[in-house]
């Protein structure tokens, strides 16, 4: 049976690791998955770069733990925004989980380790996978909290991925056709 101080330092270790995902995102946001180091994390997270290499076995671990941990993210958030919907239409549904995703990407670090993750994932196959897993829970979790058919859980990952565009290169900044075609409909905070 485990002591009180064994359980203790079980708890610390969860909770910097939790620290060290949290720091990691803001780390791998600015230059992504090639361009960010182990040392950079720690420095972050004012640990040593050991102490990364105790919780994580490498970068690679490192970032998919930091890729579930957004995708965790961005499912709390269509839960949320489920919970909210004013109907229970799948329209209604869709709706209301696209509102929560707006205003979760609102958090530009989250937003660029999905596009660094998407990118990333092209050549990486651990990344890829993690990616892969990650949709794929959002997209039956989308179709069975909805009941929307294909074409609308389709449509609503699509506008999704329209969203992530419009506010990372900042269309609403721009007065222009091409941008204002862009942003048409998308909401963004």
């Amino acid at each position: 049976m485990p002591t009180p101080a064994s359980r203790r330092q079980l708890s610390t270790a969860d909770e910097r690791r939790e620290v060290v995902l949290r720091t990691a995102i803001s780390a791998f946001a600015v230059r992504g998955y090639f361009g960010t180091t182990t040392t950079e994390v720690a420095q972050r997270a004012g640990i040593s770069q050991a102490y990364v290499y105790r919780l994580f076995p490498d970068k690679e671990a490192l970032f998919t733990a930091v890729v579930e941990y957004c995708f965790a993210r961005i499912r709390d958030s269509l839960t949320d925004g489920a919970a909210a919907a004013t109907g229970s239409s799948p329209d209604a549904v869709l709706d209301a989980m696209g509102e929560a995703y707006a205003r979760l990407i609102a958090d530009r670090d989250l937003l660029m380790v999905q596009l660094h993750a998407q990118c990333a994932a092209a050549g990486e196959p651990a990344i890829r996978e993690v990616v892969r897993s990650g949709y794929a829970r959002l997209v039956e979790y989308a179709r069975g909290v909805s009941g929307a058919d294909e074409a609308d859980v389709q449509r609503f990952f699509a506008t999704g991925s329209l969203c992530q565009l419009v506010v990372t290169i900042g269309a609403e900044e721009v007065d222009a056709p091409w941008a204002r075609t862009l942003s048409a409909g998308i909401r963004h905070y």
